[in-house]
């Protein structure tokens, strides 16, 4: 259980999550500011999470046909 949480906090501290968790917050601080427009917020948000979760759920999917990590 603990392997498993620690490959999973290092898989966290990847460039793609680090540049998807600092977009989030840097828009989620302007939407607060009332810089960006709620729809404007959403569009973008939007594209990141599913580009994020999409880039995640291929590496995983690749993972199990061939059984083995794909190179980064």
């Amino acid at each position: 259980m603990y392997s498993i949480l620690l490959k999973r906090l290092s898989n966290l501290l990847c460039v793609k999550s680090i540049v998807t968790l600092i977009l989030t917050s840097v828009f989620a601080y302007l939407a607060a500011a009332g810089q960006v427009s709620s729809h404007d917020f959403l569009t973008v948000f939007s594209v990141v999470i599913a580009f994020y979760f999409g880039t995640q759920s291929e590496r995983l999917h690749e993972q199990g046909e061939t059984g083995t990590a794909p190179k980064p």
